[in-house]
């Protein structure tokens, strides 16, 4: 579930600019209705440590797994650095966190910059508004340091935000957007773009490598190949823009039951699910039994033992993803529901392939070909 779809009606200044919609749960309600996050954080203390191959030039940075449903990693910006958590997006291009101007009750739950105590702190009075799948915020730009770990990319394009709404109990204090320039809509560079420019990285390319439990990772300027087992398959963009592919088709036991005649898939590391239109995932939660209940398909949990793997095809190569990935189970009340989630907007078919894909298969960025490579994670 993308808490924060950045699938919404974005305006920045006086132009508006809409982008389909996806509705999904308040980030306030799912983390109520569980009630668990305090203990989860309690009880998988943050305790994980910048770590490089040896004899690579990658950079890796440890992300957090947060009950499977996103994942975090540290940042720092301002000078001296104060340290913020972040969730590591290749579905926008924005960095934004909270600030000290933000009076809202969302802003006061998480880690906010503090302006003042930055020397190298530079505002503008550009300001911008998006509104997600799950919430809202309204920001203006800046630009300070910023470090990725050992990564430093100086005179950095980022929000502050001046109000938010739904993300009251998120545990993350902004977003750190991964996708290209084109997509950008405060018009600032992204940051992996400046760490390019400005040689922080020694090639144009950043992979994740999303782990069920401990381990997960974005590694900038190279590949790990220790996380992925095979070769890596290589899929051309549609157009470079944003992270998207042409996907063949989607099938259960041998017959198409989506995507029949080719669609689009954007691989987001920043949403939780697999979203698609609304016709298409109904017809997915028949043939699995589902069952619709408020806003979840719930389903046996003992059918992750006999369903059969959902393959997702793209650039000819198969993709399963097997029922013990698309079967999850609501640790509250140890009910299982499905990971497919309707996208209601009206548009040519796309689907979204988001954490419950990515958990599978490790992922490559490649700006300088405008493409993706995908192989199995290990």
């Amino acid at each position: 579930m993308k808490w924060f779809v950045l699938l919404g009606l974005v305006a920045l200044s006086e132009c508006i600019v809409k982008i389909p919609l996806t509705r999904v749960k308040t980030m306030r309600k799912i983390l109520s209705e569980k009630n668990m996050l305090n203990n989860f954080l309690k009880e998988h203390a943050y305790r994980l440590y910048q770590i490089s191959p040896p004899g690579s030039n990658a950079t890796i940075h440890p992300l957090r797994n947060i009950m499977d449903m996103l994942y975090v990693g540290k940042i720092t910006i301002g000078t001296p650095p104060q340290e913020f958590q972040v969730v590591f997006d290749t579905g926008s291009s924005e960095l934004w966190v909270s600030s000290l101007f933000c009076p809202s009750p969302a802003c006061s739950t998480h880690v906010r910059f503090r302006h003042l105590e930055s020397s190298t702190f530079r505002p503008t009075k550009k300001t911008f508004r998006i509104t997600y799948g799950s919430g809202s915020m309204k920001g203006f730009l800046a630009y300070d340091t910023v470090r990725i770990g050992d990564l430093v990319s100086t005179d950095q394009p980022f929000g502050l935000s001046l109000a938010e709404h739904g993300f009251e109990d998120a545990p993350f204090d902004g977003i750190l957007g991964l996708s290209y320039p084109d997509i950008s809509l405060t018009g600032g560079i992204p940051i992996f773009d400046n760490l390019k420019k400005q040689g922080a990285v020694s090639e144009p390319v950043f992979a994740f490598y999303l782990g069920k439990t401990k381990g997960s990772v974005v590694m900038f300027g190279g590949v790990d190949h220790r996380y992925y087992k095979g070769e890596l398959n290589w899929v051309p963009l549609t157009q470079a823009g944003d992270w998207r592919v042409h996907m063949d088709r989607i099938s259960m036991k041998r017959k198409v039951i989506a995507c029949s005649g080719g669609c689009e898939a954007l691989l987001d590391t920043g949403t939780s699910l697999i979203i698609g239109p609304t016709r298409l995932v109904k017809n997915i939660q028949k043939l699995i039994g589902a069952t619709p209940r408020a806003s979840e398909h719930y389903v046996s949990c003992f059918a992750v033992n006999i369903l059969p793997s959902i393959i997702f095809t793209i650039n000819g190569i198969n993709y399963p993803v097997p029922a013990r990935a698309y079967i999850l189970k609501n640790a509250r009340d140890s009910h299982c529901y499905t990971a497919f989630k309707e996208n209601t907007v009206r548009s040519p078919e796309t689907w979204i392939l988001g954490d419950v894909f990515l958990r599978l298969y490790f992922s490559v960025y490649d700006q300088g070909n405008d493409r993706i490579g995908l192989a199995k994670a290990s």
